[in-house]
C-alpha cells in the first residue's frame, strides 16, 4: 500500500474511528491504542479497499470488535480488583457508595453482554458511539429501519434483564 495513500485514510477517518473506540471504553489512551491496532490491521491487509467510504466502515468494525474485546478484558480484570478489595478495606459509607456504583456499572455491562450480538452492537453505536441510525446501518449492513427495530429491541430487552437482576434475591 503507498504510504501517500495511508496517511491520506489516517487523517480522513482517524477522528471517526477513536470517536467509536471512545464511546465503547471510555477512556481517551485506550481509545487511542485501539484506534491505532485498527489503522495496523488496516496497513497490514494485502488488499486495500477500493474508497474511503467502505474503508471507514471496515475500521469500524474492526475498532468496534477490538474495544469489545477490551471491554471484557477491564471488567474482568476490576471484578478481580473488587474481590480483592473487598476483602481488604473496611467498609465505609463512601467506599461502600462506589461499591454500589461499580456494582450497577458492572450489571449494566452484564447485561449489555448477554443481549444478542445483532442487537448489543447497535445499541453501543448508537448510545456510545454516537452514530445516527444510518450511519449504523451502513457499518452493520442493514437498512436504518431495521437498525431502529434492533435499537428498540436492545433497548427493551437490556431494561428486562435489569429488572430481572433487581428483582433478584440470592
Amino acid at each position: 500500500m503507498p504510504e501517500k495513500g495511508f496517511d491520506e485514510i489516517y487523517k480522513a477517518l482517524n477522528n471517526v474511528i477513536f470517536k467509536v473506540a471512545f464511546r465503547i471504553v471510555g477512556d481517551q489512551d485506550a481509545a487511542m491504542d485501539l484506534c491505532h491496532e485498527a489503522f495496523i490491521k488496516y496497513f497490514e491487509r494485502i488488499d486495500p479497499l477500493p474508497d474511503l467510504d467502505q474503508t471507514k466502515y471496515w475500521l469500524i468494525r474492526v475498532v468496534k470488535n477490538l474495544s469489545f474485546n477490551f471491554e471484557k478484558k477491564r471488567l474482568r480484570e476490576i471484578k478481580g480488583i473488587n474481590k480483592l478489595k473487598e476483602n481488604t478495606q473496611p467498609f465505609t459509607a463512601s467506599h461502600e457508595e462506589q461499591v454500589i456504583k461499580q456494582e450497577i456499572k458492572s450489571d449494566v455491562q452484564e447485561a449489555l453482554l448477554k443481549l444478542p450480538y445483532n442487537l448489543r452492537v447497535v445499541l453501543v453505536l448508537k448510545e456510545y458511539g454516537k452514530m445516527s441510525y444510518k450511519e449504523i446501518g451502513e457499518s452493520v449492513g442493514i437498512s436504518e429501519g431495521n437498525v431502529k427495530v434492533r435499537v428498540f429491541r436492545a433497548r427493551e430487552k437490556l431494561a428486562q434483564l435489569l429488572k430481572e437482576k433487581i428483582n433478584y434475591v440470592p
